[in-house]
């Protein structure tokens, strides 16, 4: 009896019957995604969804096939009228890219491609290294210096903090584990450290407690001389100091701590020297402003986000790590069913080897698109011209007694608040919060808001390319409008 019965079914594929009507489609949404970012400056920033376009994500899990024309439809409906509104030129909060249309093809292309850049023996692998090797240079790291590509800051600080766990903990922590090292290691920052540096910390069993954070000064960067005394203050006490963490850009108000200093710590410490360049390590391509992140290149390891200031299509982050051997010792394994090979597709390099993911998406191609099209030069003027927008911003900001400064403009985030005479900390806050929502609301422009030395601050952070000065000086005279209005009502006194 044969065990292996002849299927008599129709085999099936995910492709389409019709390559014409697919091509007719394809058509059809490019033509639809230049005229979407083409009128993007003329579509409110953000808006509210209405209750029917949410009612349409509570639908049931399909069973049955439908047209790819509907299925696109349902997106143009439902979907791309209401981003988050980071491409839009007035979109200012948090920290983000604006994305540009050629990485948008790059994305594309590389889903097409569809390779796995867990490594191998391909172009996609290639692309990849090439990359890396393109953001060393950027930064000023050495041609033998290692890198990985990956999801965006978060997990590039983890890749740079794990190597300096591994190469400070004392034992092979890899084998034996954080329990089994003699002494607790502690890591140090600014009180003004991203959080993705406490989950790191946590994630790699060293706990919240292991990350100290000194006191900043008043440009808001970490203190040199409060740094030095924490580190003598731990290894008294029977720690064990082993990385210093320096911020290119902090996320509440863009301060840059001295990196030459930080090194010259690190250095005489015998710590690992890492920095969080997610926000500013790209200033080191700006012609008038690299001076900013002098020191930089200097680092035993870097996080940078090519979804920032290259403005690559979410996501795309970037870690590098000064000692190769120590970044690849730090994560590779190598099982039976991933051994190289002399020649053939597994004759390449192991990218995994570098990181936490085995299936790694080609994050490169979208990178190395934009970076062909426009040349690091330009990048680097764009990046100038957001930090002169943020002090034009700043200006307008102290030339009018209704705003207020919170903290020193250094790059391209600027902290500021509008006042209310004779008004608490509390009700300046309900006061600003609600200028923020009806700018957001009224489609005019995304701001956030943060507490910057226990002060609470609107922010506005300028890594857009689309950006121009006269969206500034807008985002000023709305303010002022909505203060008055809002002020008038006397709700929030």
């Amino acid at each position: 009896m044969d065990i292996f019965p002849e299927a008599t079914n129709a085999e099936e594929t995910l492709d389409p019957p019709d390559w014409a009507d697919v091509g007719a489609l394809s058509h059809r949404i490019l033509d639809d995604a230049i005229a979407y970012l083409e009128d993007v400056r003329n579509r409110p920033v953000w808006r509210e969804m209405p209750a029917e376009v949410r009612a349409f994500f509570g639908a049931p899990l399909p069973r049955s096939p439908a047209p790819a024309a509907d299925v696109y439809d349902d997106v143009a409906r439902n979907v791309m009228p209401y981003p988050m509104g980071n491409i839009h030129p007035r979109f200012w909060s948090w920290y983000m890219g604006s994305s540009n249309f050629t990485g948008a093809l790059g994305d594309f292309l590389a889903a097409i491609q569809g390779s796995n850049l867990g490594g191998g023996n391909h172009a996609a692998a290639l692309m990849d290294s090439q990359v890396v090797n393109w953001m060393k240079e950027m930064v000023g790291f050495p041609a033998s210096a290692s890198g990985t590509l990956v999801s965006g800051g978060s997990m590039a600080n983890i890749i740079g903090l794990t190597v300096a766990r591994n190469v400070k903990a004392g034992v092979d922590v890899r084998e034996r584990g954080v329990g089994a090292m003699p002494k607790p290691l502690r890591y140090y920052a600014s009180d003004q450290v991203h959080s993705c540096h406490r989950k790191a910390v946590e994630a790699l069993g060293l706990g919240n407690q292991a990350l100290r954070r000194i006191q900043t000064d008043a440009g808001l960067r970490i203190d040199i001389a409060a740094l030095k005394a924490a580190i003598a203050e731990d290894r008294e006490a029977g720690f064990r100091p082993a990385c210093v963490i320096g911020t290119a850009g902090t996320v509440n108000a863009g301060a840059v701590d001295d990196l030459r200093a930080l090194a010259s710590v690190a250095a005489e410490e015998a710590l690992w020297f890492h920095v969080d360049g997610c926000i500013g390590a790209l200033i080191a391509i700006a012609p008038k402003n690299r001076s900013l992140v002098a020191g930089i290149e200097q680092a035993d390891s870097i996080a940078l986000d090519p979804h920032k200031w290259l403005h690559a299509p979410f996501e795309a982050g970037c870690a590098l790590v000064r000692d190769a051997s120590q970044h690849r010792n730090t994560f590779a394994v190598t099982p039976e069913y991933l051994k190289s090979t002399p020649r053939g597709l597994a004759s390449g390099e192991w990218l995994h080897d570098y990181g936490l993911q085995t299936s790694r998406g080609f994050r490169a191609l979208k990178i190395w698109m934009a970076l062909k099209e426009h040349g690091v030069e330009k990048f680097g003027r764009l990046i100038d011209q957001n930090i002169a927008q943020a002090r034009h911003l700043t200006r307008l900001i102290e030339a009018e007694p209704a705003l207020e400064l919170m903290a020193p403009t250094t790059i391209n985030i600027v902290s500021f608040r509008h006042r209310l005479d004779g008004a608490s900390e509390e009700k300046l806050k309900a006061f600003n919060t609600e200028i923020m929502l009806r700018l957001q609301e009224e489609g005019i422009a995304a701001l956030s808001d943060t507490t910057v030395q226990g002060r609470h601050c609107l922010r506005v952070a300028i890594a857009n390319h689309r950006t121009r000065r006269d969206d500034l000086d807008l985002l000023v005279a709305e303010m002022l409008r909505l203060g008055r209005e809002i002020a008038a009502t006397a709700t929030l006194m």
